[in-house]
């Protein structure tokens, strides 16, 4: 479990109105010289075309980049989709991929999505 590695940050996306509500969760490795997204999860009422919130996955991946910052790591975030989502990691995210279905946010796109979801 996620929860129980060591090595693993895990985060829960919340409202300060309902803090018993999670709406997404986000795991994490530092690495060495980027951070890893190990699992990246919008609640089932998020997702599809009838979600309660959009911009939930986008949001914990912007932390995620943020994550990545504070670490000096420029941003740089690392993570292997689902075939059926590369495309649209691509075009939501801005990620590229490095190979296969490995696919990177670096430090541009990194600070895009900070300052859309944070505005900093």
């Amino acid at each position: 479990m996620e929860f129980n590695d060591q090595k693993k940050e895990v985060y829960k996306l919340i409202l300060l109105q309902t803090p018993d509500i999670i709406h997404g969760l986000l795991s994490l490795t530092v690495e060495t010289d980027h951070v890893y997204m190990n699992l990246l999860e919008s609640a089932p009422f998020n997702i599809g075309q009838a979600k309660e919130y959009q911009g939930v996955a986008g949001n914990l991946v912007a932390f995620a980049c943020k994550r990545s910052f504070e670490c000096g790591f420029d941003g740089n975030v690392v993570f292997t989709a689902k075939t059926k989502l590369i495309n649209h990691y691509i075009q939501t995210l801005g990620a590229c991929i490095i190979f296969g279905q490995r696919m990177a946010i670096l430090e541009r796109e990194a600070r895009f999505l900070i300052n859309k979801y944070y505005n900093s």
